[in-house]
């Protein structure tokens, strides 16, 4: 029972130990059973701290038993309990698969590095999402950050060293906006916990500093989530990182840089400061379709699988922000069901992706023909995440533009119904290249002998692939925990 208590210290803890221990014990096959036993004790807890909020309510941990405001909070609600299984599930999913594929991705030298890096991310993630003081955030966000940028840099190619450098650069800049904007908030709240903050800034709120402070978070984070025109970084980064670690910061990273925007704008500024007092909704909208048919447009001539579906990330994100400027319970339903079924989505289309680069020795389009008849399977779950990615019914990203669709209807702008439909036309565009590179091609000829797929890498990238159909028919876990979090969210937490 006392060991039931820490459990969100554990969540953190556990993960962040497991990495100076990858690092001392070195061999391959120590370092990969510390790294997997961390991941999915991580996910077993998160399970736990999301049955245990969804009995009794938020949890509030107190680090060293200082209570809050004094000392550091840990504090779970439905909204960081959601965000907490995505982040371990992805974690233990990616990590069994990592085992084969890196082998021909990284010098095998380095494979006790890649798993302290990974284990040292997913302490970070899973922290961002879990503490309730501002500058906890800003640490875990910085351990997540710096491991990230290593875990990029592994890429056999080294354009990787590249794609890691320019998300140092764009990531550094984000920190640096983050951390303004928190100290800004610190100085007018007197305050670092989040839901004293909350509480507080009703005295301050209209003033210059704490305007700025949302202009500097807001900025930063959206460099942190790639939200169109910010996005820069993140093609290159999922292009030529390791095909594990393109899945697991696909499927988290950004989703977690979302929580961190919700998290601010609700439960700290509040609603009505960010929607009513300023054009935010009006800014948000812009940006979210600019990004849906940019990105969508750029997707559709790229001629590397990665890349194409990288660009499809930025795209995805703009429906996560697009349902955030509704500034509705259906809208903010919307958001964050899709941040859960993009990043499943996602991660099994980056883990199918690293399968057909294994067998066939690349991604882009011209390696790729006739995959249909070289690995069925594996095109079948490329496929079925496709129609994912465009809406299609029975699978989990029609949950998400159905919902994004509704809030549209509440407001009655028709118009943009006409978008996201229109939107999602793009997205079959780009999956039809997948399509007919695979199916209406025959195979290269130097493709024949490629090498056998591991079971151990084609299972997690199965389970995945499932899981993308599963949360399109059932949808009690995660519209379930959105809508009671949205309402949360809206409620505030004063």
């Amino acid at each position: 029972m006392s060991l039931a208590l820490h459990l969100p210290a554990l969540q953190v803890v556990v993960p962040l130990l497991a990495a100076p221990l990858t690092v001392l014990l070195r061999r391959r096959s120590v370092a990969f059973a510390v790294a997997l036993a961390a991941s999915w004790a991580a996910l077993a807890i998160a399970v736990m701290l999301w049955l245990r909020v969804a009995d009794s309510g938020t949890i509030s941990y107190a680090i060293g038993n200082w209570p809050p405001p004094w000392g550091i909070e840990y504090r779970v609600d439905r909204l960081s309990a959601f965000v907490l299984v995505l982040v371990s599930g992805i974690a233990a999913v990616v990590l069994p698969y990592s085992r084969a594929s890196i082998e021909a991705e990284v010098p095998s030298q380095q494979h006790y590095l890649f798993y302290t890096m990974f284990v040292l991310c997913l302490a970070g993630l899973l922290g961002i999402t879990i503490t309730g003081d501002a500058f906890n955030i800003f640490v875990f966000l910085e351990i997540s950050s710096l491991s990230t940028y290593v875990l990029i840099a592994l890429g056999r190619d080294r354009r990787a060293l590249v794609a890691s450098y320019q998300y140092l650069i764009m990531g550094t800049i984000g920190a640096t906006f983050i951390v303004i904007g928190i100290g800004l908030l610190y100085l007018m709240t007197g305050t670092l916990n989040l839901a004293d903050m909350g509480r507080r800034i009703a005295a301050v709120q209209g003033t210059r500093p704490v305007l700025a402070a949302l202009a500097f978070l807001t900025v930063g984070i959206s460099l942190k989530l790639a939200l169109f025109p910010l996005h820069q970084w993140l093609p290159n980064a999922y292009t030529f990182a390791p095909s594990a670690v393109s899945a697991f910061l696909a499927a988290t990273a950004t989703k977690v840089a979302v929580y961190v925007l919700l998290r601010f704008y609700f439960s700290v500024f509040g609603e009505s400061a960010v929607f009513t007092r300023l054009p935010m909704t009006e800014a948000m909208l812009l940006l979210a379709l600019a990004g849906m048919f940019v990105a969508s447009t750029i997707a559709i001539f790229q001629t590397d699988l990665k890349r194409l579906f990288a660009y499809s990330s930025v795209s995805q994100i703009g429906y996560i922000i697009l349902g955030l400027s509704f500034d509705s319970a259906s809208g903010l339903t919307a958001t964050i069901v899709h941040l859960f079924n993009h990043g499943v989505t996602k991660g099994a289309i980056f883990l199918l992706l690293g399968c057909v680069a294994l067998v066939m020795g690349g991604t882009s389009l011209a390696r790729i023909q006739g995959l249909g008849k070289r690995m069925p399977l594996t095109s079948l779950g490329l496929v079925i995440c496709g129609l994912s990615l465009i809406g299609v019914p029975g699978t989990a990203g029609f949950v998400s533009k159905w919902y994004l669709i509704l809030a549209a209807l509440e407001k009655g702008q028709w118009w943009l119904v006409f978008l996201i439909v229109a939107s999602s036309l793009l997205a079959v565009a780009y999956v039809w290249r997948f399509v007919e590179a695979a199916y209406f091609r025959k195979p290269r000829q130097d493709t024949a002998g490629g090498a056998a797929l591991p079971w151990t890498m084609a299972v997690p990238a199965g389970v995945l692939a499932a899981a993308a159909v599963y949360f399109g028919l059932d949808t009690s876990f995660t519209v379930g925990s959105a809508a009671q979090a949205a309402a949360l969210l809206l409620g505030g937490l004063r």
